[in-house]
């Protein structure tokens, strides 16, 4: 007995209503090197140079091997590109495993950035600042073939471990303490914190009290540094130090200490963080701000211009930040067109925010 057929095998092609047989669907291919080549009339060769940004080439050629892309929605396969320029066109970025608002900022500036240039991003977290963690991370980038490493891991032993291994792909690091590091890139945190501090002492305020974030952290050291530094140049004592951990609940804490001190007048925060952490203190232990107790944060985080009252704080370009890494790394590797930032002045100059949690000193 014949097996039943399904109408379209029993029927073979659908005939159209017209009495014309329907072709199927030519499958849609996406453009290659060669296409773009014979649109635009000039050799494979040619277009690859288009491509990796080969400077010999007429601007004309250029400009028709681009609008021959642009025609046929061309997008250079990475593959592809690897296989003639013998590069990966992937960063590695080893960063801190945590959720504080810089790195995190700066990791995403990071990646804009990279992606702008026609890069991809490897990431890899660190679960801690040991020795084999960074290890791991930086043998998982480096079995990846990555053509360059940002490492956003601003804490001492990170770098001690960095340097012990010497790394012999090109690197830029952020937030490195070491002024004359030629991988280094950062935002001026020293210069921020006295910007804060600066603002208070202008304010009328003399007993400044400073939450530095946890020790081990660049950023700690260097925000010390700038809010002891300006304090000095002003003929003032530094009050002692209270430790956070970039949270606000250490804000908090260390804002139920200061609470019971009338003397002091106002306060440099190390972060947005802790500082809204110790708003809340103030708050609950009848010390009202700015009235009669000054706050200043660091980062400008989003959320900082709607605490009560609106933070001001020191703001930190991040996009820049993370346009200076990645254009300095490309330079590093040898990439065309990449301008190779100087490093003459790496440091990326903050701001500082004025917004309500600041009054002159009555």
């Amino acid at each position: 007995m014949t097996p039943l057929s399904t109408p379209t095998e029993a029927a073979g092609p659908v005939v159209g209503t017209a009495g014309r047989r329907d072709r199927p669907a030519e499958t849609a291919r996406a453009a290659n090197i060669r296409d773009v080549a014979r649109r635009a009339g000039v050799s494979h060769q040619t277009v690859s140079r288009v491509i990796n940004g080969h400077p010999s080439l007429r601007p004309e050629t250029r400009d028709r091997v681009l609008a021959a892309m642009d025609e046929l929605s061309f997008r250079p396969n990475r593959a592809a590109r690897a296989l003639v320029t013998s590069r990966s066109t992937t960063i590695g970025v080893l960063v801190s495993k945590g959720f504080e608002y810089g790195p995190a900022a700066s990791l995403q500036a990071i990646d804009s950035a990279t992606r702008e240039a026609g890069y991809a991003v490897d990431v890899a977290h660190l679960d801690d600042a040991e020795g084999g963690s960074i290890r791991a991370a930086l043998d998982r980038l480096l079995a990846h073939n990555v053509d360059g490493l940002i490492i956003l891991a601003p804490q001492t032993q990170t770098f001690a471990e960095i340097e012990r291994l010497s790394i012999s792909l090109p690197f830029v690091t952020v937030h490195s303490a070491r002024a004359h590091d030629d991988h280094r890139l950062s935002v001026d945190q020293s210069g921020g914190a006295a910007l804060a501090t600066r603002h208070l002492l202008q304010l009328g305020h003399r007993r400044i009290a400073h939450i530095a974030g946890p020790e081990g952290w660049f950023e700690t050291e260097a925000r010390i540094r700038g809010y002891r530094g300006e304090l000095e140049a002003w003929g003032q004592e530094p009050q002692a130090l209270l430790s956070g951990d970039w949270t606000a609940e250490s804000g908090y804490r260390a804002g139920l200490a200061l609470a019971a001190d009338p003397g002091v007048t106002a306060v440099f925060s190390s972060n947005d963080q802790m500082a809204l952490g110790m708003l809340h203190a103030f708050r609950e232990q009848g010390r009202r701000v700015p009235e009669d107790v000054s706050v200043v944060g660091f980062d400008d985080v989003p959320e900082a211009a709607h605490y009560w009252p609106p933070l001001t704080t020191v703001r930190q370009d991040f996009p820049e930040l993370g346009r200076r890494c990645v254009a300095r790394l490309l330079g590093l590797i040898g990439e065309e067109g990449a301008g190779n930032l100087s490093i003459a002045a790496p440091d990326v100059v903050p701001e500082l925010v004025v917004r309500a949690s600041t009054v002159a000193r009555t």
